[in-house]
């Protein structure tokens, strides 16, 4: 993103996620020095990038590394290797090919072959996942960077705090809570989009773990006048609202 003619306080979004190059860059800093307000608003996206990445972050599932390890104990090693014996000159006739050892070539190739199924099988079920989370992490990089991307964080009636980042450039938004308190059986928190047009489920919250950070959720199509609420419904979720907004966020 480039500074160009444009008003520099569009660029604070885009310098927090280090996406503003040289030299608008250097020219943006000197703005930063004497703007009081785009230093808050850096400031406060940054910190909602480190929590972001933190909540996003993924580790491979012990599964994959036992199964390599089971696959990989049962495949017969080679055998170390040692310097060649000098080859004493025989007369072309003499010559013979050399025969292949056809046991070792077929324990070798079933060796790899359980490596790669057993890597394979535990890998298949994770890319569907994996390409969620990374279609998820492009949409949230992609408002957190945009020109006119916006943060507001709200308290939860019930206890906890609500956090929403916000672009209507890419008509979507990433939200996300923190220490919102642990449910009965049963029950699960859902986030609405409620406008205009109506209100709409933006799908169920995971709030299994009291003080646990939740999120981020990246909800798109946002249009004018809307605002985002979370309620308590049934843990299925609910077509509609069945309760009063715990919080209620106006994202004009």
């Amino acid at each position: 993103m480039r500074l160009g003619g444009s008003d520099p306080h569009t660029l604070a979004g885009a310098y927090a996620m280090d996406a503003v190059p040289e030299p608008d860059r250097s020219r943006f800093e000197r703005h930063l020095a004497r703007c009081e307000s785009c230093r808050q608003e850096v400031r406060g996206l940054r910190e909602a990038t480190a929590a972001l990445a933190g909540a996003t972050a993924v580790q491979p599932p012990a599964a994959l590394r036992d199964a390599v390890l089971h696959a990989a104990g049962q495949t017969r090693q080679m055998p170390p290797a040692v310097a060649p014996a000098p080859v004493a000159w025989v007369p072309t006739q003499q010559r013979r090919r050399p025969r292949w050892r056809p046991r070792l070539a077929v324990a070798l190739a079933g060796a790899l072959a359980a490596v790669a199924v057993a890597a394979g099988l535990v890998t298949y079920g994770m890319q569907g996942r994996l390409d969620q989370a990374q279609h998820r992490d492009h949409m949230v990089a992609a408002v957190l960077s945009a020109s006119d991307a916006t943060m507001m964080s709200r308290h939860v009636s019930s206890g906890g705090t609500a956090t929403v980042v916000m672009s209507h450039h890419e008509r979507a938004l990433v939200f996300t809570a923190a220490g919102l308190p642990v449910l009965p059986a049963g029950e699960s928190y859902e986030l609405w989009l409620i406008g205009p047009a109506g209100t709409t489920s933006a799908g169920m919250i995971d709030g299994s773990g009291h003080g646990k950070m939740v999120g981020p959720m990246v909800v798109s199509g946002l249009a004018a006048g809307d605002s985002v609420g979370m309620t308590v419904e049934p843990a299925n979720g609910s077509p509609r609202p069945t309760s009063p907004p715990l919080v209620l966020i106006n994202l004009r």
